[in-house]
C-alpha cells in the first residue's frame, strides 16, 4: 500500500548537550516518511521556501520519498530553534518562523489521491479535513495533533476525528483532548470520539495501544545516548502508519506489531541530529532491531502452581 503524507518540511536550528545543528532538514512531514519509506512507498505533501536547499530535496528523492507534492513558493522555509537540556525531555523553543508554512493550503497531486493510507500529520484540523476531502476512498486513515489545535480548534479537531482509524498523540495531549487524568480512561474517551485506534506515545517510557478497547503496552527500546530527540513522535508515527501499509490491514496483531515498529525507528532516530541515522540507515539494521526489541521484550509464561 502506497503512504500518503501531508505535513510540514522544515529547517531545524537545535542545540543539545551533544552539539548543535544549524537549518538542518526537519519537519513533521520529513520525519515521518524517511521512517515509513522502510515499509512502503511514501507520497508527500508540503511546501517550502525559496531558501530551501536543493541538497534536501535530493537527500528526499534518492531515499525513494515522491516529492511530486512537495511545492517552492516564495518565500521562508518554516524555521524553527530549539534546545534541550540535559535531560532530553520537552524542547525549549526560542523562535518559530513559520514562513510560507502559515499559508499552507495542502493541494493532493490528482496521482496522490488513490493512495491506500493516508496521514495527516500535525496541522491545522481544518487542513486535515480538506486533504481528506481531496483524496478517494482510503483504506486506512491516521491522524496526528498537539495541544495548540486541541485548545484553539477543538470542533474542527473532533469533525476530523469522527472521519480517521487512527489517533497518535502524547500523554498529555490525551489527558486534554479527554478531560481525563487517568491514562486508560483518556484513551477510552478518546476513542469515543471516533478513532477506532489510538496510539499514546509516551516517549522514553514507550507507548500505549488501545484498539476496539483491547489494550497493548509497549517499553521504548533501550539505547546508551540519545543525541537529538527532535522528530522522535513523528519517526515513530512512521514506523507504526508504515508498518501497516506494509501489512496492509488494521487490526489488533498488526497494530500491535506496528507498535514496536514505530519504536524501533524512534529508537534511530534519536542516536544523531536531524535525519542523519535516518538517512544513513539500511534495511538489514532496521531487521537486526526488530528481533533484538523480540529478544528484550519476551518471557516465558509465569507458573505458580
Amino acid at each position: 500500500m502506497s503512504i500518503l503524507v501531508v505535513g510540514s518540511v522544515a529547517l531545524d536550528t537545535i542545540s543539545t548537550p551533544y552539539g548543535k545543528v544549524e537549518r538542518a532538514l526537519g519537519g513533521s512531514a520529513t520525519y515521518f516518511s524517511a521512517a515509513a519509506r522502510f515499509f512502503a512507498p511514501v507520497r508527500l505533501v508540503g511546501v517550502v521556501g525559496e531558501d530551501f536547499p536543493e541538497e534536501h530535496v535530493r537527500f528526499l528523492n534518492e531515499h525513494e520519498i515522491d516529492t511530486s507534492g512537495l511545492v517552492r513558493t516564495a518565500g521562508e522555509t518554516f524555521h524553527w530553534i530549539g534546545e534541550y537540556g540535559h535531560e532530553l525531555g520537552d524542547a525549549r523553543t526560542i523562535d518559530t518562523k513559520l514562513g510560507v508554512f502559515a499559508e499552507f493550503r495542502p493541494e493532493v497531486p490528482e496521482h496522490f489521491r488513490d493512495s491506500e493510507v493516508v496521514f495527516l500529520a500535525n496541522i491545522d484540523p481544518e487542513l486535515q479535513l480538506d486533504v481528506l476531502r481531496q483524496v478517494r476512498n482510503p483504506q486506512i486513515v491516521a491522524l496526528d495533533t498537539m495541544n495548540f489545535w486541541i485548545e484553539g480548534k477543538l470542533e474542527a479537531l473532533r469533525r476530523v476525528l469522527s472521519e480517521v482509524d487512527v489517533l497518535l498523540i502524547n500523554e498529555t495531549e490525551a489527558q486534554m483532548l479527554s478531560g481525563e487524568r487517568g491514562l486508560i480512561a483518556a484513551a477510552r474517551k478518546v476513542c469515543a470520539m471516533g478513532p477506532s485506534t489510538l496510539v499514546i506515545k509516551r516517549g522514553a517510557h514507550g507507548a500505549l495501544l488501545i484498539i476496539d478497547d483491547e489494550l497493548f503496552c509497549s517499553p521504548a527500546f533501550l539505547l546508551d545516548e540519545v543525541h537529538d530527540p527532535t522528530g522522535a513522535g513523528d519517526t515513530f508515527a512512521g514506523g507504526f502508519v508504515g508498518y501497516l501499509a506494509r501489512a496492509g490491514s488494521l487490526n489488533s496483531r498488526t497494530a500491535r506489531q506496528a507498535v514496536v515498529a514505530g519504536s524501533v525507528m524512534a529508537s534511530f532516530n534519536v542516536q544523531s541530529f536531524s535525519l542523519e541515522r535516518l538517512g544513513a540507515l539500511e534495511q538489514g539494521e532496521v531487521l537486526r532491531r526488530l528481533e533484538e526489541f523480540g529478544r528484550l521484550t519476551a518471557y516465558e509464561p509465569l507458573a505458580l502452581d
